[in-house]
Parts: structure tokens; C-alpha cells; sequence
């Protein structure tokens, strides 16, 4: 595949997925506050370290590449 349809490939891709959350902005309110996400939060500041939401955003991103690619 060609360097410019990978790129316009990524925008269309960003554009819907900007999309579907602008329409549906509770549809994906269960990531981020998966358990295994850490969240400390002190007086003045807070942490917030996303490790289980980004194992799976991971292992959706290889499949759907590894599906393509075929």
C-alpha cells in the first residue's frame, strides 16, 4: 500500500472515530475505568496511569492491523 492512501486511510479512520464519540459520547465511558486502571489523586494533583484500557486498546489495534494485513 502507497504512503498516501495509509495516511488518508488514518485520517478517514480518526475522522469516524471523532465521529461516533461527538454522537455517542457515553459509548465508551467504561474505558479508562477498567480495573488494573490507576488512579491516585492528592490534593493538588492526580495521576492517572491507564494500564488495562491500553492492554486492550493494544490487542484491538493488533488484531485489526494483523486482519488487514491479510
Amino acid at each position: 500500500m502507497a504512503v498516501p492512501k495509509i495516511l488518508i486511510l488514518i485520517g478517514v479512520s480518526i475522522a469516524v472515530i471523532g465521529l461516533v464519540l461527538h454522537v455517542f459520547p457515553h459509548a465508551f465511558a467504561w474505558f479508562g475505568r477498567l480495573p488494573g486502571d490507576i488512579r491516585i489523586e492528592g490534593e493538588r494533583t492526580s495521576i492517572y496511569i491507564p494500564i488495562t484500557s491500553m492492554l486492550l486498546l493494544s490487542a484491538a489495534v493488533t488484531i485489526i492491523i494483523r486482519f488487514l494485513s491479510k
